[in-house]
């Protein structure tokens, strides 16, 4: 016999690797569940901050449990900084007050993202033998008789988006662009909001506490495109994303080397396409159930395999993080302001310490200077005026075209491999052991494969007004065939469903 209060129990109980992704039944009860009650606050915003931030809050208590400490205490250190800023009269105060904000910040970051790093710089450069402890575990089982690994440093989910977040929160009250925020509850829902709180889009609280203020609102063309997101973004996670990688790509990049040439070049368009499908398609999906709850979220992913130059290119991949790097990084840095020389360095120091923001590694450290030096020559080739990156002709963008995406799946080998002597293994490959006799057998043997990553790309390279026609066409479509459509894709899904599941990439970051 089903036990109910049972499962229930279970449910509010933290299980490690049981966090409520959007891949799983789980998260849609707990969805529903929400729904439920929020029919009776949606339109009363005060008590509906809170209601939404109680369940932010177990979202991310599923998703990390004894880690929910650190949202709270980053939530009430950049409140109450932000206050503080708002009235302190004095300008070196108020510089000194974004700068612990910062500093606070980038500590907890760097502890848990970097401290094994720093240890091992420490101990290599001054003979030591520094050993790391995970002190949030030791007070854990101090304080509630728990049995935490205190020997390893687990990286808590979202840490590096959540940061980045209130870090732009303290920086923009400090610049005059937002007031601060008065009321912890609305400040912490900015904070916690669930549908982006792991794996962004990074969100600036000059975009999003306004919304808290406002009735809620959903016409019949929103709620069309809110369904219309979720169902396209479970798509491109399940179906593209998750059967690349099961199917071919992480079986190439576990070990290149019993792989030829060929098959290490599909499998890094492959990831290519799976990275973009995993990631935007968790970003889909997070701006179409933010928008049922009557919220906007930035748009984070433009066709990024369209872009002719990569400053196009970061202008259409994670928008959110490429304009926070120029906002709080590159331009305080002084961007282009001081010279051709300066400029190219800014650049590269922009783009390192974004590749750093991914982790400790030096194939992070590498796929950042790809992108960094990239953008550098884009520059100087434009300032010399030797080519026209941004020429208007069919045939310069396409030879542009080429070359930038092949550069970023230049960079994505080194972003995926397990580590730096796999990368090169993979180049290795590609340019000493192609095996072009193979290539019909290996086409053969993964046809499925193929046809799934030449869809990916097919529909990713359609032209803006075919894709904004179908969203339009599903939009203006009765309700009834609307839910007929989301049946279809939900029995589809079921279809491609590993049986292992496969979290969304960025949740490690």
């Amino acid at each position: 016999m089903i036990n109910i209060k049972e499962i229930v129990l279970n449910f509010l109980h933290y299980t490690e690797g049981d966090s409520l992704m959007f891949t799983q039944l789980s998260f849609w009860v707990f969805f529903g569940v929400l729904l439920a009650g929020y029919t009776f606050v949606y339109n009363r915003p005060v008590i509906r901050s809170a209601y939404l931030l109680v369940f932010s809050l177990f979202f991310y208590f599923k998703s990390s449990g004894l880690f929910f400490s650190l949202l709270l205490f980053s939530t009430l250190v950049d409140y109450t900084i932000g206050l503080a800023i708002a009235k302190s009269g004095s300008k070196i105060n108020r510089k000194l007050l974004v700068a612990l904000s910062v500093l606070v910040n980038l500590l907890v970051l760097s502890y848990f993202k970097y401290a094994y790093f720093i240890v091992d710089l420490l101990n290599n450069l001054l003979g030591i033998n520094l050993t790391v402890v995970n002190h949030l575990a030791l007070w854990g089982n101090a304080l509630l008789n728990t049995k935490f690994d205190t020997t390893t440093i687990v990286l808590p989910v979202g840490i590096s988006f959540y940061t980045f977040q209130t870090i732009s929160y303290t920086v923009d009250v400090y610049r005059g662009k937002v007031a601060p925020v008065r009321n912890i509850i609305d400040f912490a829902f900015y904070v916690s909001f669930f549908p982006q709180l792991v794996a962004g889009p990074i969100v600036r609280a000059a975009e999003f506490i306004p919304q808290i203020y406002r009735r809620y609102e959903l016409s019949k063309n929103e709620f069309g495109h809110a369904l219309f997101l979720v169902l396209a973004g479970l798509v491109k996670k399940m179906v593209i994303s998750d059967y690349l990688s099961v199917n071919f790509v992480d079986r190439v990049f576990s070990n290149p080397l019993s792989y030829t040439g060929f098959e290490n070049l599909l499998a890094t368009y492959g990831y290519a396409m799976q990275i973009y499908c995993d990631f935007s398609g968790y970003t889909d999906i997070a701006i179409g159930v933010a928008l049922l709850l009557g919220f906007k979220l930035p748009i984070n992913f433009n066709s990024p395999y369209k872009a002719t130059s990569l400053t196009d290119f970061w202008h259409r991949w994670h928008i959110s993080l490429s304009l926070w790097l120029r906002d709080y990084l590159y331009i305080p840095l002084g961007g282009n302001r001081k010279g051709r020389i300066r400029t190219y360095i800014n650049l590269l120091l922009t783009m390192l310490l974004g590749g750093l923001w991914h982790g400790a590694h030096l194939k992070f450290v590498v796929w950042g200077g790809i992108h960094g030096v990239g953008l550098a020559i884009e520059k100087l080739l434009s300032n010399l005026k030797l080519v026209n990156i941004n020429s208007e002709r069919h045939s310069t963008r396409l030879i542009w075209g080429i070359i930038t995406f092949n550069v970023v799946c230049l960079s994505w080998i080194f972003f995926r491999a397990n580590d730096f002597n796999a990368a090169t293994d993979m180049l290795s490959q590609i340019f000493t052991s192609f095996g072009t006799k193979t290539i019909p057998d290996i086409a053969l043997a993964f046809s499925d494969v193929f046809l799934v990553l030449a869809l990916g790309f097919i529909v990713h390279l359609l032209p803006y007004n075919a894709k904004e026609y179908l969203r339009g066409r599903f939009i203006a479509m009765p309700l009834s065939l609307k839910l007929f459509a989301a049946l279809l894709v939900v029995v589809v899904l079921i279809q491609f469903q590993t049986m292992e599941l496969k979290p969304f990439i960025y949740f490690r970051f």
